[in-house]
């Protein structure tokens, strides 16, 4: 991640559908009614969930950090990885990547996994990987694919060459999905654009191909990060360097091509103009200051995507880097339970668009941004600390609860397919409904998920309540009664719920912060399990969290 532009515009917006909400000014929305159908409408039919929604990118420099080595694994993370990989049914995918890639080379005679030479002032300059960083990568659960970043900025194609027949030697095509070369070459220290960049990617791709005898689409392409412009029907968004006009340019020419990714950050804190905005309440609830809600953030990529999807495919487009703020995270917002209840929601806005996303894990890097506001040990927006550092001592944040969810939301399942059922969307896919379709203002979201696309019920519903609500107000929480029994098969049919809450929205403690109610501070489950049998259809959901619903079932009509 480099020192990212964020341009939120403005976008066209219509009226929620499918609903009836009671509300009352002074405290917000009190009741939610959705009316349905319970089957998804044709038209708003989705490509099934990647069952490993929910991934990461780790930083190349911090790998072993993450993972240890074969003589001190860190059973931290490899606990919390397996918990992951439990309840989705596959393990998340982890791509090995970030801004040091493209200053890491391969020593085939170095001793140790990883090397990182830092400068006398502190600065990461590169970063060696020797063959027993391999065993480090095998201790992830087992299954893990890998996407590996490969270094671009350097213009050595020798050196690169090199990483990748190492990878490929020793991890082989069972571990690794795919090749990236280049971590957001749009922000490169050279301009590049789209015909300069495949004129370099194209035949880089072809030859590593060639070298590895590999004759299948095995690389990522893309890896930018620079926000798409908006309205995208001018001269200045046509001439974007993206996916798109990477493609355009001939990027697959060599039939190379398995995926498009693009990198995203709402926040920024790389200067001190953005990190004016980069608040907690600006990251969960919509301003009509900075029309900031994140359906209008992310639907900035509404075009692309389906334009990529149109060459490479329905599961083609991928978040490969994200997070909620760039350079590091912002304390006190990152690494806070708002920060897990941003994550659920853009996984839930996420999966209705994209394959995959993969959140990110690393440190501040100080030939990131000369104005950044972090400097040196992990970052703030990292779901757990694998080690001290001078950030925090080991540690798992509210925000692995995000990914416990998303996980249990998956469970195991290959055929999912969604809708926004509230706020809604329009007609063209958009689920930019918030100001003048959406009653709540972006208090409240709700998604449905089908186990195939002729279902006449869902399977499951998360509904998300973003009020803010912080551990230290005079008042009671606030709720929302949430009415679905239009969804139900029959009256009194029963499902049960599970809850992901803390006791506000700016707790920093995974052991305040409960799934089902359970605790995983120390990264294995902790507590006795909660979950709620409802049969009346109606389900009081508390300001800051989130509730997943799943019903009991067992034939075609689900």
């Amino acid at each position: 991640m480099r020192n990212s532009v964020v341009l939120l515009r403005l976008t066209a917006i219509v009226a929620a559908r499918h609903t009836f909400v009671a509300r009352d000014t002074a405290t917000g929305l009190l009741s939610l009614t959705l009316n349905g159908p319970a089957s998804i409408p044709d038209q708003w039919t989705t490509p099934p969930l990647n069952p490993a929604l929910a991934s990461f990118s780790i930083e190349t420099a911090f790998f072993e950090e993450y993972l240890g080595n074969g003589s001190y694994p860190n059973m931290l993370s490899i606990n919390l990885l397996q918990n992951l990989k439990e309840r989705a049914g596959v393990a998340s995918q982890i791509r090995i990547g970030g801004i040091t890639a493209d200053s890491t080379s391969w020593d085939p005679n170095q001793d140790v996994a990883l090397y990182n030479y830092i400068s006398a002032s502190g600065a990461l300059i590169n970063t060696t990987l020797g063959p027993q960083f391999w065993n480090s990568v095998k201790l992830l659960p087992e299954g893990t694919q890998i996407v590996m970043t490969l270094d671009l900025e350097g213009l050595n194609y020798t050196g690169t060459l090199s990483m990748a027949e190492a990878a490929w030697a020793g991890l082989g095509p069972d571990i690794i999905s795919r090749f990236e070369i280049g971590n957001e070459p749009d922000q490169y220290h050279f301009d590049l654009d789209a015909q300069n960049y495949t004129a370099i990617w194209e035949p880089w791709s072809v030859n590593i191909s060639k070298a590895l005898d590999i004759s299948h689409p095995e690389f990522q392409v893309g890896a930018t990060v620079i926000d798409p412009l908006w309205p995208y029907n001018t001269p200045q968004a046509d001439a974007q360097f993206d996916c798109v006009s990477a493609l355009a340019a001939g990027a697959d020419g060599g039939h190379t091509v398995k995926t498009c990714s693009e990198h995203t950050y709402q926040y920024s804190v790389c200067d001190p103009t953005r990190a004016a905005v980069a608040t907690l309440p600006n990251l969960l609830l919509y301003s009509p200051a900075l029309m900031n809600f994140p359906f209008r953030y992310l639907d900035l990529w509404q075009l692309r995507i389906h334009a990529v999807r149109s060459q490479l495919g329905l599961d083609s487009f991928v978040i490969g880097e994200f997070n909620s703020v760039s350079c590091s995270g912002r304390d006190n917002v990152s690494n806070t339970f708002g920060q897990a209840m941003w994550l659920v929601f853009t996984r839930g806005h996420g999966s209705i668009v994209v394959g995959s996303v993969y959140v990110h894990q690393g440190g501040p890097l100080a030939l990131q941004s000369s104005t950044q506001l972090n400097h040196g040990g992990l970052s703030l927006y990292n779901l757990w600390y694998p080690v001290d550092n001078i950030n925090g001592p080991i540690q798992v944040f509210p925000a692995y609860s995000a990914y416990l969810f998303v996980s249990e939301l998956i469970g195991g399942s290959t055929s999912l397919q969604t809708i926004n059922i509230f706020p809604g969307r329009q007609a063209n896919g958009s689920s930019i409904t918030t100001a003048d379709g959406d009653p709540s203002a972006g208090q409240l979201s709700v998604y449905g998920y089908w186990g195939h696309p002729n279902a006449k019920y869902p399977v499951k519903l998360a509904i998300l309540n973003l009020e803010i609500y912080n551990s230290t107000a005079t008042y009671p929480r606030p709720n929302v009664t949430v009415d679905f029994s239009a969804y139900l098969a029959y009256p009194g049919q029963r499902v049960t719920a599970r809850m992901m809450t803390a006791p506000g929205a700016e707790i920093k403690y995974a052991n305040m912060t409960t799934w089902a109610g359970q605790t995983f501070a120390t990264g294995v489950a902790e507590g006795e399990l909660v979950e709620e049998y409802v049969t009346t259809g109606r389900i009081d959901v508390a300001a800051s969290s989130a509730v997943l619903i799943t019903w009991q079932h067992g034939d075609a009509n689900y």
